[in-house]
């Protein structure tokens, strides 16, 4: 079976996401668990050189989201990962690039909805965590079944909060640091004179610095960028996807540049970095430690009491609850998308009469209430095996974009066809890419992360069977 063309993708999606839809959901895919909540593991395991780390990995996400961008532009389609694995690389590529995706945002969605019951319980740690995810998870999925426009709504207003509060946060942050209200603790040499900007060998008790640390940290740090290739699902529905999509995707550096590089250097400045766990929002933890402190604005004396950590926790709650929004809306469209190629069931491309996937967004979402058991049976672990799972299936979508992209060009190239909104310095950045997310997973090895590698193989081989059995059936239909 052919893939989508874009004839059909349009004839059943709506095209109902302006500009500033675009503009916010690609801005908050970059901002989500992962910078409020996952900076502690990877503050722990790497001290302050963890901003070098999220530098690093933003360039990688910027320059395969600028790969996936030129594909986008120029076929705009539901499903796009799967769309252009299919018809540039081959049918399975096709096939285990849209399962692999899927399966990778049910995972997202399990940490973002473990996240969110964990946010809870810094106003009501007596609430379970299962039974928070369990409300968030009804209300979200909710919102998506009614259209494409309400979910933009949402993820327009979600990611509003998020970027004007981090914008606040640096500001504050730096008036703190300057005016020498942030108390004793509060200096820029906290980003050196704690052990060094890489105070923290491979292992805890060598006693010793260097860059083990950071890349021990470096898998943690890819899942923040997780979400970021949302994009390249909004393109079938997506008001004038050819000016929107590239100038969402150009703004992807600056703003990691600024909510997470610029936001960590603020959060290390304040406060040793060795103050940080990994069990609730460094954020929120900086900024509560400063209650006992006053600061003068215009004279006046102000208290710092802990409505400000009541605040930041209120945002993050946001920013995750922004995030599975998301998830739920990717989910169903590449569901949708499969569909369409002929390679999930026929009755997932089914819409309502607001031009919804409507059974394609309930059977991911009941894949991803399986979080909701994860977090009652082993509540203390799940964020982390979660987390870890992700970044697997992460590196392999990441891996086939750059793959795809190469391939996609070749193609363009042998049709003489100049593409609208051509890739940063091809084919160079496809091949630093692939050489760094290979070395992600060979660190994920060496750092004893071994599980979620040593399932890859395993996977891959899955999907190819399920890839055999879905061609069979095909071909007796």
């Amino acid at each position: 079976m052919k893939p989508t063309t874009e004839k059909t993708a349009t004839q059943g999606l709506k095209r109902g996401l302006q500009n500033r839809h675009i503009q916010l959901i690609a801005l908050g895919g970059a901002i989500g668990t992962g910078l409020f909540l996952g900076i502690g593991p990877a503050a722990v395991l790497a001290g302050p050189s963890v901003i070098l780390g999220y530098a690093l990995a933003g360039i990688i996400a910027f320059f395969i989201m600028r790969q996936l961008g030129e594909m986008v532009v120029e076929e705009p389609v539901s499903g796009s990962f799967s769309h252009f694995a299919y018809r540039y690389w081959g049918t399975f590529a096709g096939f285990a690039s849209g399962w692999n995706y899927w399966v990778l945002y049910i995972l997202v969605s399990m940490s973002e909805l473990t996240a969110i019951g964990m946010y809870v319980h810094f106003w009501w740690p007596e609430i379970p965590l299962w039974a928070s995810s369990l409300f968030f998870f009804i209300a979200i999925n909710a919102l998506n079944l009614s259209s494409v426009k309400v979910y933009g709504e949402a993820e327009f207003w979600f990611s509003i909060i998020k970027v004007i509060a981090i914008i606040a946060m640096i500001a504050f942050g730096i008036y703190l640091l300057i005016s020498g209200s942030g108390g004793a603790q509060a200096s820029i040499t906290n980003l050196w004179n704690d052990g060094g900007f890489f105070p923290k060998g491979l292992l805890e008790s060598d006693g010793k610095g260097g860059f083990q640390g950071l890349f021990a940290a470096i898998a943690l740090i890819m899942f923040s960028f997780g979400g970021l290739e949302l994009i390249g699902i909004t393109a079938a529905e997506a008001d004038q996807p050819e000016k929107t999509i590239p100038k969402a995707t150009n703004q992807v550096i600056y703003r990691i540049l600024i909510f997470y590089v610029g936001a960590l250097i603020i959060l290390f400045a304040l406060s040793p970095w060795k103050g940080i766990t990994t069990d609730s929002s460094p954020f929120v933890m900086v900024f509560e430690s400063l209650k006992g402190f006053q600061f003068s604005v215009l004279g006046k004396t102000i208290y710092f009491t802990s409505l400000i950590a009541n605040v930041l926790n209120l945002i993050v709650l946001t920013a995750a609850l922004s995030v599975y929004n998301s998830c739920v809306y990717s989910n169903s469209r590449m569901l949708y998308g499969l569909a369409e190629q002929g390679n999930a069931p026929a009755f997932l491309s089914k819409l309502n009469k607001n031009h919804v996937p409507v059974k394609a967004t309930l059977v991911s979402g009941l894949f991803a209430a399986i979080c909701i058991v994860i977090n009652k049976l082993i509540p203390e672990k799940a964020l982390g095996v979660l987390m870890s799972l992700v970044v697997s299936s992460l590196i392999i979508n990441w891996l086939m974009i750059s793959v795809v992209h190469l391939k996609f060009k070749k193609h363009k190239r042998e049709e003489q066809i100049k593409t609208k909104f051509p890739s940063f310095i091809y084919p160079l950045s496809n091949y630093i890419c692939l050489v760094f997310l290979v070395g992600i997973l060979a660190l994920m090895w060496i750092t004893g992360l071994k599980l979620p590698v040593e399932l890859i193989p395993g996977w891959i081989i899955f999907l190819y069977l399920c890839y055999l059995l879905v061609k069979r059936k095909k071909q007796q239909a």
